[in-house]
């Protein structure tokens, strides 16, 4: 009969650890510990674990249920011992932390499964990590959830499922990334070695600042990242996800996802920041809530690269200079918002693949390797800053529909520019009050 070792100081839980027990009951608060090696197969249940260092480090078929694991902000709360070939299952369950917890497939890891069933990390700062994903000109914070297969070796697969996964708070966002998820990727963000396919990722409230520096064109983080290498069935964002500095994206993918879905707000308060960015694959994403971004610089959505065959928005609105309210660069099937996007802003910095450079606001742009199916806008797209365009299409769109109209109300702003035939656009509603309602060639 499995029975369980009950602990109550730092003593106590060496001597379990050692003897053998396989489920140790932590009573009340231990402080004082060395970080903890768990031995393969033992759980641990309930309590708190204070650790001025290092916390928790796991070595396979481990369990931590129940439990809060404190340690100092830049520190690691819980780890994986990598010198273990197979993690087995290593499961979480209604765990809190303070400090980064950091799973990986690195050294001897070849195998393994992550479970996650309810995580909050209240406070982290993984700012000072070295080791850090590079792509698109970019270098990518780690998280305060760091889930990452670093194995270069392709037949290394590491499967995960991680559920109800929440992140700083309003007034404590964790310092860096918020979800960090990944395979093994190239210097330019390409997947080519090890995967981590993960058949769920469900996140509740994250709030992140990456605290990078002003003007800094080549760092980055988010608040949910699915990086190059990760191959992600679902992900669902139930909480609302925010960020609040320089550079910080809210949601942003290099992997490969077969439907996102946000039901909560997506909001940026930070300069050069995106609400919703894709450089890698997604089939079908579904933004239910408003996305929203207040910094200079910032976008609502951006799919600069990889691809992307359908994607639907309730909102999306920015407010500063050089904002950008919708971009595509690449091929879409379609494209629908059930309400409006607008843009307040005029011209301003905007970070654009390692590059600070001076753009324009503009509620909806096509670039010329941007090509649309459909598209279709519910309500308008409107523009009040001074010198912009509303919407621009350089690339190839099949039919525009915008039912509250294209206006712009800045001084000396268009309302679209255009290149080429666009079917529809003949029955929309344009208005400029200080410009052009259409410019084509």
């Amino acid at each position: 009969m499995n029975t369980s070792t009950q602990v109550t100081n730092a003593g106590e839980l060496a001597e379990a650890l050692a003897s053998g027990a396989r489920e140790i009951h932590i009573v009340g608060t231990i402080a004082g510990s060395p970080m903890i090696t768990v031995p393969p197969g033992v759980t641990l249940r309930g309590g708190v674990l204070k650790f001025g260092a290092k916390g928790i480090r796991v070595t396979s078929d481990n369990t931590l249920d129940g439990m809060t694991v404190m340690t100092a902000d830049d520190e690691v709360a819980i780890l994986n011992d990598t010198s273990i070939e197979d993690m087995g299952t290593l499961t979480l369950r209604n765990v809190r932390t303070v400090g980064q917890v950091l799973l990986l497939a690195d050294d001897a890891v070849r195998a393994g499964h992550v479970q996650v069933d309810g995580l909050h990390i209240d406070r982290a700062d993984v700012r000072g990590r070295s080791r850090r994903p590079h792509g698109f000109g970019v270098e990518a914070l780690q998280g305060a959830l760091t889930i990452w297969n670093r194995q270069p070796d392709p037949a290394v697969i590491i499967t995960a499922e991680v559920l109800d996964v929440s992140v700083g708070t309003e007034s404590t966002p964790v310092r860096g990334s918020g979800i960090f998820v990944g395979g093994h990727g190239d210097w330019d963000g390409m997947a080519n070695g090890g995967i981590l396919r993960v058949s769920h990722l469900r996140t509740g409230e994250i709030h992140t600042n990456g605290g990078i520096p002003e003007a800094t064109p080549d760092l980055i983080s988010g608040g949910v990242f699915v990086i190059s290498g990760a191959v992600v069935e679902q992900v669902t964002n139930i909480g609302p996800v925010t960020t609040y500095g320089q550079n910080d994206m809210v949601l942003d993918n290099w992997g490969d996802v077969a439907a996102w879905t946000a039901t909560a707000p997506v909001t940026s308060n930070g300069p050069s920041g995106i609400g919703f960015v894709n450089f890698g694959n997604i089939d079908r994403l579904d933004v239910k809530a408003p996305i929203q971004t207040n910094g200079k610089g910032a976008r609502g959505f951006n799919l600069y690269d990889g691809s992307l065959r359908e994607a639907n928005f309730a909102g999306v609105s920015t407010t500063g200079d050089g904002s950008v309210g919708i971009q595509i660069s690449k091929p879409l099937g379609t494209l629908s918002v059930s309400g409006d996007v607008t843009t307040s802003g005029g011209e301003g910095l905007s970070l654009v693949k390692g590059v600070q450079v001076v753009l324009k606001a503009v509620g909806l742009s096509i670039k010329s390797g941007g090509e649309v199916g459909n598209i279709t806008i519910g309500g308008r797209i409107k523009t009040s800053g001074d010198g912009v365009n509303t919407v621009e299409i350089e690339g190839l769109v099949n039919r525009l529909e915008v039912g509250g109209g294209i206006s712009a109300s800045g001084k000396g702003s268009d309302a679209v520019h255009v290149v080429g035939n666009v079917s529809g656009l003949d029955t929309i509603e344009l208005s400029s009050a200080d410009g052009y309602d259409i410019i084509g060639s």
